[in-house]
């Protein structure tokens, strides 16, 4: 069964410059208790996709299509139902706990907020319940009383984790939760979030660049450049054996263990994603692509099935050719 339904999700942000589209027609679906990975580099419209989720984007963005939580659409809920789901239906680990957090407040009254504020719990009781979700997540009860600024950077990751636990979601929304950690504290994170979302039955989403932390922690794996999905299947085989030269690109942009030559030139990828606001005509992929085609250069390929559960959106490998 469904939890979230992503259907023709389309962003657009409005500019002094004009329209600019972030999003362009994405449709994603989350099973109970699974987790997607979406990957692409910076700018390809991961996090306005995450934000979108939960109606999180300021109000110079226009939102189109479907977002279906349960069966209800978020993007059509009137502000008092949508202020409900949040934190108690869905909730979301931002990248930069330190910006996230407020630096004024404990940390045990942070994560209490969202109790009170749905009325979930009295203040002692809430209260109490914050110092229970922060050893959850590995930290001592006693750091309830302290600010953010008194704890690392992976203690402070941490404490938003119990604030996303707070409310007992179905659904998190993890946007970057590792970019700013260091790597044996990002294994740490990325461990303490699959242990948490198994045992409380959890579906995830989780936005990354690194495919390979996606690949690890991920059941299936989403791939975006220019707004767009490009490819999307089982997450170790679009790993392992990606199907679209984009996902390929980003799969050996990373050195792999027992691969020397891997480790001693890791392949990259020219160039930059395209400005959204004038993406290239045809496959927006093709200026950078290494085996484009003339007709990519015109032709907009779909996402079609490439093998059971696995789609790209290539000429190359749907035979969509022109």
């Amino acid at each position: 069964m469904s939890l979230l339904e992503v259907r023709d999700l389309r962003v657009t942000y409005g500019s002094g410059a004009g329209a600019v589209p972030a999003v362009r027609g994405v449709d994603l679906t989350v099973g109970a208790g699974r987790k997607l990975g979406i990957a692409g580099e910076s700018g390809c419209g991961k996090s306005t996709l995450a934000l979108a989720l939960l109606r999180l984007l300021p109000a110079s963005a226009r939102l189109s299509g479907r977002v279906l939580l349960d069966g209800e659409d978020v993007l059509a809920m009137k502000w008092g139902r949508l202020r409900a789901v949040r934190w108690a239906g869905a909730s979301i680990v931002f990248q930069g706990a330190m910006h996230s957090l407020n630096a004024v407040h404990r940390i045990g009254d942070q994560i209490a907020e969202p109790l009170l504020v749905h009325g979930m719990a009295a203040p002692a009781t809430a209260r109490r319940r914050a110092g229970e979700l922060l050893e959850q997540v590995g930290l001592p009860a006693a750091r309830a009383t302290a600010y953010p600024h008194e704890l690392s950077g992976g203690q402070r990751q941490r404490v938003m984790i119990a604030m996303a636990l707070a409310c007992d979601p179905r659904l998190i929304v993890a946007d970057e939760p590792t970019t700013a950690l260091d790597v044996m504290v990002q294994a740490q994170i990325l461990r303490l979030i699959e242990r948490l979302v198994a045992e409380q039955d959890i579906s995830l989403v989780m936005i990354s660049h690194d495919l390979a932390v996606l690949a690890d922690t991920c059941d299936r794996l989403a791939v975006m450049y220019a707004g767009r999905v490009v490819e999307e299947g089982p997450a170790r085989q679009v790993y392992d054996a990606a199907a679209h030269p984009y996902g390929r690109a980003l799969s050996a942009a990373f050195p792999r263990i027992g691969d020397p030559a891997s480790r001693r030139a890791p392949r990259g990828l020219p160039g930059d994603p395209p400005d959204p606001a004038s993406p290239p005509p045809g496959c927006p992929f093709h200026p950078r692509c290494p085996v484009a085609l003339e007709t990519c250069a015109t032709a907009v390929p779909p996402l079609a099935e490439v093998a059971p559960g696995h789609r790209s959106a290539c000429v190359l490998t749907t035979g969509t050719r022109a």
